[in-house]
């Protein structure tokens, strides 16, 4: 095999790496792509530590220079569709061993990616919604109520993303909306039971997937990843109970309802 430069084959590496973590996987995968990838180039003496929100890699070249390099991941998002296409690029990669800018072009097209349209997107938040309120013993009037819950959460949640809104405000922002449409909705006579369109609709805000994740570093031995991780996911609990117990208790304090 030729020799690789090492600055292009440690970009590739860390371009594959950075993908995995803000698409939602593990700490432990992706610090394993990497070394992998590495490995398959016959670069094998590198040092790999990844944390939710940094990747550092050094290998020492041929020539016996150490090479370090940083990759801030500034947010995360789940994405299992695309973990899932990079998952299957690293393990060609490792089989094929193709030529490093070809892989590295192949990476960055994945990266561009589009997701689900953003129609189909509503669409499963709304189902979510709808299923969960029946699931948790609603009626099909509240389930249809719900349904329109999660279309607003969704709605929210891209509006504030395109605003650059934090994502602890923007939960908080979902849940006290959704609790307020869903008093709106029963004053109106249209859902009899409330309590079930809210639970049904916050169900899509619940970070199920994080906290799966985390249970999984932390088992896998990345106890700090699983840590913050955990931390993370509190956060996400905290601000969903602040935004949904506000819209309950101020308007009963300012106008007594």
């Amino acid at each position: 095999m030729r020799q690789v430069p090492c600055d292009e084959l440690l970009n590739m590496a860390m371009n594959i790496g950075y993908q995995l973590l803000i698409n939602g996987a593990e700490i432990y995968r992706v610090e394993e792509s990497i070394q992998r990838i590495l490995a398959a180039y016959d670069m094998r003496d590198c040092d790999i530590f990844a944390v939710p929100s940094c990747i550092f890699v050094t290998v020492n070249t041929p020539e016996g220079h150490p090479f370090t390099k940083l990759k801030r991941v500034p947010s995360q998002t789940v994405n299992l569709d695309r973990l899932e296409r990079i998952n299957d690029l690293c393990r060609r990669i490792c089989r094929d061993k193709p030529e490093v800018r070809q892989a590295d072009r192949e990476v960055r097209v994945l990266a561009r990616r589009p997701s689900y349209r953003f129609a189909v997107q509503i669409a499963a938040y709304a189902l979510i919604s709808f299923s969960f309120t029946l699931f948790f013993g609603g009626k099909l009037a509240d389930a249809a109520c719900a349904f329109v819950c999660g279309a607003v959460i969704k709605l929210i949640c891209h509006g504030m993303g395109r605003l650059k809104g934090n994502a602890f405000f923007t939960d908080i922002l979902a849940s006290a909306a959704v609790v307020l449409l869903a008093a709106l909705m029963a004053r109106a006579g249209l859902a009899p039971n409330s309590d079930k369109v809210i639970i049904g609709a916050l169900m899509t805000l619940v970070p199920g997937i994080m906290i799966t994740t985390f249970m999984r570093d932390i088992m896998a031995g990345d106890v700090l990843a699983g840590l913050i991780r955990f931390v993370e996911s509190l956060l996400v609990a905290a601000a969903i109970a602040i935004g949904a117990g506000a819209a309950l208790v101020v308007p009963r304090l300012l106008f007594g309802v």
